[in-house]
């Protein structure tokens, strides 16, 4: 190698370290701070390549949301009960200056620092209730006070919390049996009540209709028996009338109908004397009178 070219081999060499040492790129999925000796100096830098001093530091961390998951932590109830509950995080970087300030970039810290924030908001909302309550609570319901205490926790980390979630609840063994004896008991009870309170409201509801059928029963047959009276009045008053023209008529044409249902029927047997007013038209037609006009 000629010794012309050592020194622009090392020229070439110390242009790459600074090249390198001065540069660096961000990503579409990254953000990016810049420090010079610990104090911050850039932030907000666009996807691309960018300058710094060499003896500047580039911290990255991701800017899509993030997800941890976190098992076996436990909570005491209103009532003392210990629960163990599965929970995870979403989150995803808001103020990338106040995140460096407070995490120094790392995710496994602020895993940390979220992972503390969301437990207390947990144990917040569970030790405001019983095991009862917070098993037969809407899940939307508890999952929304969590989120809400969270939230307004996480923002001091320059975070935005995107989802809590209570994955499972779980009992330690040695009470799940009792408390699931004790909740069967409880509801059993309350079953009981509402079916003694729905067979009473059917027992009134039963006598009000039979007491109103009654009641309609009553009034219809009076309006009936009314009727049929003033049917009757007004016929008897017709009949009066008619009979009072021509008496003599009348008790003839009567006569015509004893005759028409008493005589001619087969097997009928008919006792009267031969002197009695029955056979009058019979035996003396004359007697019968012309109606009067």
């Amino acid at each position: 190698m000629s010794s012309r070219l050592v020194p622009l081999l090392i020229g070439a060499g110390v242009l790459v370290v600074l090249a390198a040492l001065s540069l660096f790129s961000v990503s579409e999925t990254e953000f990016a701070i810049r420090t010079e000796f610990g104090a911050i100096v850039g932030i907000h830098y666009a996807p691309g390549l960018h300058l710094k001093w060499p003896w500047d530091v580039v911290t990255k961390f991701d800017s899509r949301i993030l997800s941890q998951s976190y098992t076996g932590e436990t909570f005491l109830t209103n009532d003392g009960r210990g629960l163990i509950v599965d929970f995870y995080v979403k989150w995803r970087v808001k103020d990338p200056s106040l995140y460096f300030t407070a995490t120094g970039g790392l995710v496994e810290l602020a895993g940390e620092r979220l992972a503390e924030i969301v437990k207390d908001g947990i144990k917040s909302v569970v030790a405001q209730r019983t095991l009862q309550q917070i098993v037969s609570a809407e899940r939307a319901a508890v999952t929304g006070q969590m989120f809400g205490q969270a939230s307004r926790n996480a923002a001091g980390l320059g975070v935005d919390l995107v989802d809590v979630r209570v994955q499972r609840i779980d009992l330690p063994d040695e009470v799940a049996a009792r408390v699931y004896e004790s909740m069967k008991q409880s509801f059993a009870k309350t079953a009981s009540r509402l079916r003694a309170e729905g067979q009473s409201t059917s027992a009134g509801i039963r006598a009000s209709a039979e007491r109103q059928r009654t009641v309609i029963l009553a009034d219809a047959e009076r309006d009936a028996l009314r009727v049929r009276g003033e049917g009757d009045a007004a016929a008897a008053l017709t009949y009066a009338r008619a009979y009072s023209k021509n008496p003599e008529f009348y008790a003839f044409y009567r006569s015509l109908q004893a005759y028409e249902r008493s005589l001619g029927k087969d097997g009928d047997l008919l006792v009267v004397t031969p002197e009695g007013d029955f056979f009058k038209y019979l035996k003396d037609p004359s007697k019968a009178a012309a109606p009067r006009r």
